[in-house]
């Protein structure tokens, strides 16, 4: 067993498959697999099962996954603390349940790294979670209070919900409504699973109002597009309207449950100096608006004396 082989086994479990991890780690894909095999004929143990449409890790493989991740953070941490804190690039890998949030903080963390790589994955909130879990991403943004231990929460921001309305609705030019007001209206909405949603559906039960027909889209965007079409309404936070010349935004004045979102990341990866520097700009770019348990929340800098969509 080496430390290359433990290497290789890694990428390809973290890449979720050799090609994958060939393209992530410039190393060629037969190295790769050679580097596995012998680790596995060293060991005795199948570490992936194989499969035409690729790999996935066997009871031992996950075990050792476990493993090579706390080694390789560890690792990576002792190089972060032996380089320079000043240093201006890095490579970094985000997971988001959406890019509102998300690209302020690049934003101000490229002008602290002007060479700085990154990648941006969208996913649902739950995924987020998952792809820190797994050492997928290094830093995550999601709607989804983590209760995991082994993940550090730093609370962001706090959106209201409100509905989006096709310009010739005769809503259009309402300055809000109430939930009440919204019983047997047909909706657009999101799956279940949707953080936007369940809010929505608690704020519904909390006032009575009953929805008409609802027609479910698996996309944000296709929420938009349906609405646009005449489908019926859709809710969305304030923060995530942006723009849409065929949509007006109308707040829901008394939704008093609100959607929160936060940064999240390893415990045992807080201290990079990347990572650390990440959630410094998430202070940057937000300031105080909720505190859960205690904490101090953010809302957008940006927004601050500005109201509605427009101020995202």
């Amino acid at each position: 067993m080496s430390i290359t082989q433990l290497r290789a086994f890694h990428h390809v479990a973290a890449a979720g498959g050799y090609s994958q991890a060939a393209r992530e780690t410039a190393i060629s894909q037969s190295n790769l697999s050679n580097q596995v095999r012998q680790l596995e004929a060293a060991s005795g143990l199948s570490l992936f099962e194989r499969g035409p449409r690729g790999v996935t890790l066997t009871d031992d493989g996950a075990r050792l996954y476990q493993v090579t991740s706390r080694l390789f953070a560890t690792l990576a941490e002792a190089a972060a603390i032996l380089k320079s804190r000043k240093i201006d690039g890095g490579q970094l890998r985000v997971a988001a349940d959406g890019v509102v949030h998300s690209l302020p903080i690049l934003r101000a963390l490229r002008r602290r790294r002007p060479n700085l790589v990154f990648s941006l994955q969208v996913h649902n909130s739950d995924n987020v979670i998952e792809q820190l879990l797994q050492f997928r991403a290094d830093v995550g943004i999601t709607a989804e209070l983590p209760k995991d231990e082994r993940l550090r929460v730093q609370p962001l921001a706090s959106m209201k919900l409100g509905l989006m309305v096709p310009v010739e609705h005769h809503w259009a030019g309402q300055g809000s409504l109430a939930m009440r007001d919204l019983a047997g209206v047909n909706f657009v909405l999101r799956e279940r699973g949707s953080r936007t949603r369940a809010v929505f559906e608690q704020n519904l039960a909390e006032s009575g109002a009953g929805l008409g027909s609802v027609l479910e889209v698996s996309t944000r965007e296709g929420v938009r597009e349906a609405v646009a079409a005449g489908f019926g309404l859709g809710v969305i936070a304030d923060l995530e309207f942006g723009y849409d010349t065929r949509l007006r935004f109308v707040p829901i004045r008394d939704a008093a449950v609100t959607i929160d979102e936060y940064v999240v990341c390893m415990e045992e990866r807080r201290r990079l100096p990347l990572i650390d520097d990440f959630f410094a700009c998430a202070q940057e770019a937000f300031v105080p608006a909720f505190a859960p348990a205690g904490s101090p929340a953010l809302t957008p800098r940006a927004s601050r004396g500005r109201s509605g969509p427009e101020a995202a």
